[in-house]
């Protein structure tokens, strides 16, 4: 991991530009003390949804847009502004990215309609250094710290311009430069890569943070107890987020753990732990800030839960239908993140209906002129199958490709997406 330098930020662009890459930083935002915060969850509440309004959840907007009184981070406008564009951005992508793949021009997507609190908040708490290892729904994470929606397209689609040349599956975003780590599709593997990372970069006396992602199921993997354990005993200076949608692919929360919540389990690991609305991108962005500081500081880790939900498939391969009951869909629907973000801006009068038309149309052609950009671009060069593997490629491997590309009525490019 490369060290980095600070810079100046640059002013918060209009929202009629292109996204800026991290999100302006508060100068004086008024929030409580990490350790105020971390204390709230010592007694948590059952994980439900039930259970996002009760004792030991840190939730500063209620359902309709509303802050608590005297809970107000106060953030400045520009910051505001960028959350509310980055969660109706990713919101809008979604769409649009599902859409393509059911007309059979990506071949697999995994949505995050629901969660957008929970991924912009907490990447947005983070500085450009900060490193990002995602688990499946955080691609809004790269596109925030700088990718752009074609090179996304391009890697949905695989295509010549894709940075993995179509060699990994959609969705499984790479951008180093963006201090975003590459994905793997194997659950919690993220997490010992993630704890590592952090203890690797204070070693070097580089005061980066790393932020690592799972989701609910995660927790029951190997990796997950490895990742904890090493965080806790070292004291990586990381901050561990679990985005607990209640749903692992057809596994519901009640199934995966007998733990009153998740966010305990980082008691037993000897680190903090902290259980938030992740609805609520104040709350996201509040306490993954104090987390993202504390660990900073030299203080170790801090585990977070952010209790959300999924409200589509496991991705565009998977049914919920036939394993939740709708009903509890649309009672998730009433606290979707977006409406009650919106809400909260325009009590503060930072938004309007006017505004909300002209923005959404201006998402909606950004997103397709990304579109339309990626689909000019071809399959990956042939030769890239042995390129891209030898700086020197074998007189042996040359032949072989020499003779795969002269079968009668196929090239290598040629095939369909397995799911």
């Amino acid at each position: 991991m490369a060290k980095t330098k600070t810079v100046k930020k640059a002013p918060a662009k209009a929202m009629a530009k292109a996204a800026p890459r991290t999100a302006p930083k508060p100068a004086a935002a008024k929030a409580a003390p990490a350790k105020a915060v971390v204390a709230k969850a010592a007694t948590s509440t059952p994980t439900s949804m039930a259970g996002t309004s009760g004792q030991g959840l840190v939730r500063l907007l209620e359902d309709d847009g509303t802050v608590q009184k005297g809970k107000d981070p106060n953030l400045p406008e520009a910051t505001l502004l960028f959350l509310y564009e980055q969660m109706v951005q990713v919101r809008e992508f979604d769409r649009r990215m599902l859409m393509l793949q059911r007309q059979g021009r990506i071949g697999f997507y995994g949505p995050i309609l629901g969660q957008e609190a929970a991924t912009v908040g907490s990447v947005a708490a983070l500085e450009s250094r900060d490193w990002i290892f995602p688990a499946l729904r955080e691609g809004a994470a790269a596109m925030m710290r700088g990718l752009s929606l074609t090179e996304a397209i391009n890697q949905l689609i695989g295509n010549g311009a894709d940075r993995c040349k179509g060699r990994q599956m959609p969705c499984h975003y790479t951008f180093k430069e963006g201090h975003y780590y590459g994905m793997s599709s194997v659950i919690g593997t993220q997490l010992s890569h993630a704890v590592g990372a952090a203890m690797a970069a204070r070693i070097r006396g580089d005061d980066v943070v790393v932020l690592g992602y799972l989701g609910d199921g995660a927790t029951s993997a190997n990796d997950f107890h490895c990742g904890m354990n090493f965080a806790g005993v070292y004291q990586s200076p990381c901050v561990l987020f679990c985005q607990n949608n209640q749903w692992a692919i057809s596994v519901p929360i009640s199934k995966q753990s007998a733990s009153e919540t998740l966010a305990q389990k980082g008691k037993a690991y000897g680190m903090p732990f902290v259980r938030v609305d992740g609805n609520d991108v104040l709350a996201v962005y509040t306490v993954t800030q104090q987390a993202a500081a504390r660990a900073r500081r030299g203080d170790g880790p801090t585990f977070i839960e952010a209790v959300t939900y999924r409200r589509l498939g496991h991705s565009s391969s998977d049914d919920p239908t036939r394993y939740r009951d709708e009903a509890e869909v649309k009672a998730w629907e009433k606290k979707d993140p977006v409406d009650r973000f919106r809400a909260y801006l325009q009590k503060r009068g930072l938004w309007s209906e006017a505004k909300e038309v002209a923005f959404k149309e201006q998402i909606a052609q950004r997103v397709n002129d990304a579109i339309a950009a990626a689909e000019k671009n071809g399959p990956p060069a042939d030769e890239t199958l042995v390129t891209d593997v030898y700086a020197h490629v074998p007189q042996q491997l040359k032949d072989q490709l020499a003779d795969v590309l002269a079968l009668e009525g196929r090239g290598v490019n040629q095939g369909a997406f397995p799911l």
